[in-house]
């Protein structure tokens, strides 16, 4: 066996430490006279895996001539690890002796985890459900067990390394910039990731491979308090970029700043709109200053240089719920640009996106007087108006 592959069966755990890991699912041998599959499938893996670091292969089976795990330790051990693989390969060969109706119970878990790759033979009995989802779905589906392991290490590349808790968060995850901002602020903190499971992920793109949101059950030792906290999830998602654009009255009360009306579905309001302050984030590789000044003129029509929006603060608007950070840019505006934002008409945003934003022009006092926008949005503006006193050069 190769020294990067390292098998871990039924009941047993894995390194430390690993770079990649792939949970070998589907249908089991019941009776001696039937061959598994897994054998082969594990040797495909030792043979094609060339990642520099080490490749966990949690194998559902016990090792030849061990007995198997009583039940219940075989069943929490299949369900933690497989939660927590890089990757649920799926090889269906029904029929031949290996019915497999417990693996229905598996895909169902694990189909629209962001991690699974399925493979069944064309013609295998009784899995046209599973191959008709799989193409509906945009999982990769494969004909044979060599192209179903090609699927895996496709979806794998060259893996990252992971130590202690960090094993728990798969690659989906992983190698989001979001869930590494929240981990290097624990760990600058002093506090350590014990454990964890994801729990969720709203994925966008072609190929819905890209992770927009994300949940993560998090079981975090910390550091300052000595003792281990693990009744909490992690929600996060991109970094976001918004925009103060307002112009300043003698008395800060009459101050104007520009909102967008939006759209958004968890909205309490009564109209069913959120007043917000331009912003957003991008997919797509930009500073936080470069994406504000997109964002106000994709959301506002407001095109304004460069060098007049600054970075006020970065914080979390949420951080009872949410990890991202909110950047909070200014601009101080003309009189003559208020004056088009006021009579803007108009609808902004990215159609294609299901983004329609229509521009607002609000006084800061009628802002406090009454619930038009939310908490994070008031702080956001009422810090800007508080301290933005002088005009940036």
């Amino acid at each position: 066996m190769s020294r990067n592959v390292i098998a871990v069966h039924a009941g047993e755990q894995p390194p430390e430490s690993y770079d990649a890991s792939i949970f070998l699912c589907g249908p089991t041998p019941r009776t001696n006279d039937v061959d598994s599959w897994r054998p082969e499938a594990l040797a495909e893996l030792c043979a094609r895996w060339h990642g520099d670091g080490d490749l966990v292969v949690f194998v559902p089976e016990p090792r030849n001539g061990e007995r198997w795990p009583a039940h219940d330790t075989n069943r929490v051990w299949e369900l933690h690890w497989g939660d927590r693989a890089d990757v649920a390969l799926f090889w269906i060969p029904r029929g031949h002796g290996l019915p497999g109706f417990t693996t229905n119970d598996e895909f169902g878990h694990w189909k629209d985890s962001g991690r699974a790759v399925l493979g069944t033979p064309p013609s295998a009995d009784h899995a046209g459900y599973q191959r008709d989802y799989a193409t509906d779905t945009g999982i990769p589906l494969a004909d044979d067990l060599s192209g179903t392991v090609s699927l895996a290490l496709d979806h794998i590349g060259p893996g990252a390394r992971r130590t202690g808790g960090q094993r728990h968060a798969p690659l989906l995850l992983w190698r989001t910039s979001s869930f590494q901002n929240w981990l290097t602020a624990q760990e600058t903190a002093g506090n350590q990731l014990r454990s964890g499971r994801l729990e969720w992920t709203f994925r966008v793109g072609p190929d819905r491979d890209i992770v927009l949101f994300w949940a993560f059950h998090a079981v975090i030792w910390i550091a300052a308090e000595q003792r281990e906290k693990a009744n909490e999830v992690v929600l996060s998602r991109p970094d976001l970029s918004t925009v103060v654009a307002y112009h300043r009255a003698p008395e800060l009360a009459n101050s104007e700043i520009v909102l967008v009306r939006e759209f958004r579905s968890p909205a309490t309001t009564a109209d069913g709109f959120v007043r917000e302050l331009p912003g957003g984030s991008s997919l797509a590789p930009s500073s936080p200053s470069e994406q504000a000044v997109a964002e106000l003129a994709e959301e506002t029509g407001i095109t304004v240089a460069p060098d007049r929006v600054h970075l006020h603060h970065a914080r979390q608007p949420t951080a009872t719920l949410s990890g991202h950070q909110q950047h909070v840019f200014a601009v101080e505006l003309t009189p003559d640009e208020l004056d088009l934002a006021r009579s803007d008409r108009r609808t902004h945003g990215v159609a294609g996106d299901t983004e329609h934003t229509h521009v607002e022009v609000h006084r800061y006092a009628d802002l406090l007087a009454a619930p038009t926008v939310d908490w994070a949005t008031l702080g956001a503006i009422t810090s800007v108006l508080l301290t933005d006193q002088e005009p940036r050069a």
